[in-house]
């Protein structure tokens, strides 16, 4: 038998892949110690987007290839705006398509997603009688709403509030949560009381026939 050309045996696809966005890592406080945890993580494949796509231009077959290999798909980044970084708002444009990840493509149909999170503005800001003027809840539908249209549970985030100004054992201690639980992925207790979630049939009148990222409509 010829064992000398013979191909390396395959890498085992990790379970669980973390979607980092974070416009400068330098500055960042509790972000970059959560993105070293989960590079650390040997259960975890972690995609750095401004690090890997420095002019935007978002591989789309690499990155489903990615998400179809694990089983929890792992949204980190700054609360900006209310939502999501950029170019983090371009991938899920341009990687979650129609045809694929739903409208009858079932890619991502029984995985879960996660949303870890930091917000500048601390807890009590984010209520009706803050400045932020909404409970944080308020500005998760959009996450969830995404999740249910491919057929995905969406897990309870995992959110630091008033990042810029907690005190370093706060921050070791959330750093250390998160680390456990991507080591501990699919051993959650609660994930044995949530059910799967059915992906949302969306008419294929309601999409153009050639559909491109920006002119949808």
């Amino acid at each position: 038998m010829d064992t000398e050309h013979q191909a390396p045996p395959a890498t085992p696809a990790k379970p669980v892949y973390v979607v980092a966005a974070h416009p400068n890592w330098r500055e960042s406080r509790v972000n970059r110690r959560l993105l070293q945890a989960a590079l650390a993580t040997e259960s975890t494949e972690v995609c750095d987007l401004y690090a890997r796509y420095p002019d935007y231009s978002i591989r789309v077959p690499t990155e489903q290839a990615q998400l179809q290999d694990a089983q929890l798909i792992v949204l980190l980044h700054p609360v900006q705006w209310y939502s999501m970084p950029a170019l983090l708002k371009l991938w899920v444009d341009e990687v979650l398509t129609h045809g694929w990840a739903y409208g009858g493509g079932k890619a991502l149909q029984g995985k879960d997603l996660w949303l870890v999170a930091t917000t500048g503005g601390p807890e009590g800001s984010y209520h009706p009688q803050g400045y932020n003027r909404y409970f944080f809840d308020a500005f998760l539908p959009p996450y969830e709403q995404t999740a249910a249209l491919c057929g995905m549970r969406f897990l309870p985030p995992l959110v630091l509030h008033g990042a810029h100004r907690v005190d370093s054992a706060e921050v070791d201690t959330h750093v250390a949560m998160f680390a456990e639980r991507l080591a501990s992925y699919p051993q959650w207790p609660e994930l044995d009381d949530m059910e799967s979630c059915p992906a949302c049939v969306v008419p294929d009148t309601d999409r153009p026939a050639h559909e491109t990222v920006g002119d949808q409509h």
